[in-house]
């Protein structure tokens, strides 16, 4: 529902409803692509009129009503949930950028906006993970997995098996050209992620190579024999990697959930406390490893190599997934 020169009707001219609203404006302002930036921005909206509604709320159902202050009572309330530890900084920090993001799309300018969304909510977000990571036990993986295929979810199996095996984000996860990666694992004894990676890395010029054992064997084995007719991947060839989210990776979730997992992303965090254990022979520090007091230079190579393996440019953002430095 795309408003064409007309936004001064009710919540700018998408609609009656403020949680309605949101959304459609996104949806205009991305192009009907980037389905998962657009469902997690919208998502976070309606957590915010949600408040709007309720009694510690402005009890507003019109985007035009939102001013500033507005914004500046919702982060407000934000900073009171956090106080009490209901919330993450981050979550908080998330909602208030969503909510900018959606006000932007809704008015077409960015007149109303809170500029900083930390210093709004007067919290730095740490980036370091403050609690095990989900997904390290290989019994837990197994039995999701098992009940995955149970349910005729093979592909999403694979990739928890590839994400437990190799770091592998989600997308890269689905997109990976198994036959090339089972050849290089064959041939090489590593592999070099390259399809679906984040931020337009391709490629020679941005090589992402992992070390081959029997894990890692059994995943891409596996995910051959998922891979759908004609595809060399997990996606068929015809099917949009919208419908492959919306039919085959919701509904896995739900599975994930109640074997305590909180997604596939954790999976990624499992792996990288793995690595760090083979390489320093020592537990990850979230697991209250010592090797940073005992060998920091020792911890720092650990983490550049993860760093390299899990596609990021920056050491620092290994924290998220294994600890801190401490």
């Amino acid at each position: 529902m795309a408003v064409v020169g007309r936004r001064d009707g009710r919540n700018f001219g998408y609609g009656r409803q403020l949680s309605y609203a949101g959304p459609q404006a996104l949806k205009d302002m991305f192009g009907g692509g980037h389905y998962g930036t657009v469902k997690a921005h919208s998502d976070r909206w309606r957590a915010f009129v949600k408040w709007c509604r309720s009694e510690q709320g402005p009890g507003i159902n019109d985007a035009r009503q939102i001013d500033r202050k507005v914004l500046a009572d919702y982060a407000a309330y934000l900073r009171n949930v956090v106080g009490h530890g209901d919330l993450a900084v981050s979550t908080a920090q998330n909602r208030l950028s969503s909510v900018n993001r959606t006000m932007a799309a809704l008015r077409g300018d960015q007149c109303v906006k809170l500029p900083s969304p930390s210093k709004a909510l007067g919290m730095q977000r740490s980036g370091v993970r403050q609690s095990m990571p989900q997904g390290q036990d290989r019994e837990q993986v197994k039995h999701i997995v098992d009940e995955l295929c149970s349910r005729d979810q093979r592909r999403a199996a694979a990739i928890v098996l590839l994400a437990r095996a190799t770091g592998m984000r989600l997308r890269e996860a689905i997109l990976a050209d198994l036959p090339r990666l089972s050849r290089e694992a064959n041939n090489l004894g590593r592999i070099n992620v390259q399809d679906g990676t984040k931020g337009g890395r391709a490629g020679a010029s941005a090589p992402r190579w992992i070390a081959v054992g029997d894990h890692v064997r059994e995943a891409l084995r596996f995910s051959q024999q998922a891979s759908p007719a004609g595809s060399r991947k997990l996606i068929a060839p015809h099917e949009s990697y919208l419908n492959l989210l919306q039919e085959i990776i919701r509904p896995a979730r739900d599975i994930l959930h109640a074997h305590n997992l909180k997604g596939f992303h954790e999976l990624r965090a499992a792996y990288a406390c793995e690595r760090y254990e083979q390489i320093t022979q020592h537990r990850a520090p979230i697991k209250g490893g010592q090797c940073c007091q005992v060998n920091r230079h020792l911890d720092r190579v650990a983490r550049r190599q993860i760093s390299y393996e899990l596609g990021h440019g920056r050491i620092d953002v290994v924290a998220a997934y294994i600890g801190g430095q401490s």
